[in-house]
């Protein structure tokens, strides 16, 4: 079976190497990135399985547009390619906001939301069920 590839896009570090331990443990290959841009350029190059992705990051919203801009319908999309990457929305905005999310096929169209801490088994167990290991 070859590795699979993830992508974890969050602006802080030490969270970053919390998830990404785990997941190289269990035999993934993780590439990072620490911004939205950087999240952008990174996904073109590296086409990864599976997204794990942070909401605030450059701005309270950056997660959403860049779940939006790899899931757009748009035929001339630049990541129209990576559409069916699964994401997976990791984020504290529910314990620090009122406001509440879930994902949604044209809204915010990714496949499942984490809160903050995540724990690694929880975080390896939806990994492994949205890769249909």
């Amino acid at each position: 079976m070859s590795e699979k590839r993830i992508l974890l896009v969050d602006d802080d570090p030490d969270l970053r190497l919390t998830l990404k331990l785990p997941l190289e443990a269990a035999g993934y290959e993780v590439v990072e990135a620490n911004s939205f841009s950087q999240g952008q350029e990174v996904v073109k190059d590296v086409e990864p399985d599976l997204i794990v992705l942070d909401v605030m990051m450059d701005t309270a919203t950056a997660g959403f547009q860049f779940a939006l801009d790899l899931k757009s319908p748009d035929p001339n999309s630049e990541f129209k390619h990576l559409r069916e990457t699964p994401i997976i929305m990791l984020t504290a905005i529910h314990s620090t906001t009122p406001l509440r999310f879930s994902p949604d096929q044209d809204f915010l169209p990714v496949d499942l939301f984490l809160e903050k801490p995540v724990e690694p088994e929880d975080l390896l167990e939806k990994v492994r069920e949205l890769l249909g290991e």
